[in-house]
């Protein structure tokens, strides 16, 4: 497969930017968070893996960063695009098109609901999978949420939250310094300069309308999403990871990794939703430690 930089044109004439770094047998297809994040934290998946000779394949989702941005304040690419469906069929288009088979497939956040919809799917391309920080549904994450800001914040804070939230003041500068302390806590603890812009390079549109304003808020289209009554049907090996001091339910985790027949639950310590940056050690030797299982046939759930 060509190294470096891509960009794919999409069967509906948009563009996506792809990016293949590494050499070997065991190829990973990457899938980034959100929605509307982009691929930066898997930029050293490749240095990180290449003693197992991984090829490590990554792009940004339509409506992201590097990618084509389409006009969402236009109804019809709102109803084509921002839709589950749409998401799953973009994967399979690009495994298609940059020529990936039997490969593995990780995803973050937004991106492990995505993998959990593939593998049900288009079980057939794949060798294994990593849900990385996502639960199988969200009412577990909403209700984890609403436990971290009542364990974090008083009464009256709370009740501030609340009161901007059921105003959409979300902009108020006081809730917004609230929310990153939960993000300093829960989400990004260590804070890395190395992937810090000088501009947000978050999706807006598209995170609003999947999410909400901030990760501690749900409102979006992705509320009420739920495979609990399917993971059951994953079968090929699965490694669910997650941070000890997450944002998704370490509950849920545990009980995925019993669900799914071929789970393997690994949590990183010190680790947030961004456990691969905060504890990389960790992190790594957790997901090496499953793909040489996997390609050894040493498995073990």
């Amino acid at each position: 497969m060509k190294q470096g930089t891509t960009i794919l044109t999409l069967d509906n004439g948009y563009h996506l930017w792809t990016h293949t770094e590494g050499q070997g047998k065991i190829k990973l297809l990457c899938l980034h968070g959100g929605p509307g994040g982009n691929h930066e934290y898997y930029e050293n998946f490749a240095t990180k893996l290449a003693d197992l000779g991984v090829q490590v394949s990554m792009y940004d989702q339509l409506g992201s960063w590097y990618s084509d941005q389409p006009d969402f304040s236009k109804q019809e690419n709102i109803d084509q695009f921002l839709n589950m469906d749409y998401f799953i069929d973009e994967v399979e288009e690009v495994r298609q098109k940059l020529g990936l088979d039997n490969f593995y497939l990780i995803g973050q956040s937004w991106g492990g609901i995505l993998t959990q919809e593939y593998a049900l799917k288009y079980p057939q391309h794949l060798k294994g999978i990593i849900i990385s920080s996502m639960t199988d549904n969200i009412d577990e994450y909403v209700a984890n949420i609403n436990a971290i800001r009542e364990k974090e914040f008083s009464a009256a804070e709370l009740e501030f939250m609340k009161k901007c939230e059921a105003k959409n003041d979300y902009a108020n500068e006081r809730y917004q310094k609230l929310i990153d302390l939960l993000n300093r806590g829960y989400v990004d603890r260590k804070q890395p300069p190395a992937i810090s812009h000088l501009t947000d390079t978050m999706a807006t549109p598209v995170y609003n309308y999947f999410q909400g304003d901030n990760e501690f808020v749900v409102t979006g289209k992705m509320k009420g999403w739920d495979r609990r009554q399917d993971i059951h049907k994953i079968n090929m090996p699965t490694l669910i990871t997650y941070g000890e001091h997450e944002t998704m339910p370490l509950a849920t985790a545990r009980r995925m990794a019993s669900v799914i027949p071929h789970a393997r639950l690994e949590t990183t310590p010190n680790g947030g939703h961004h456990h691969m940056i905060d504890n990389a050690p960790v992190y790594f030797a957790h997901l090496k430690k499953f793909l040489t299982d996997v390609e050894t046939g040493n498995f073990d759930a």
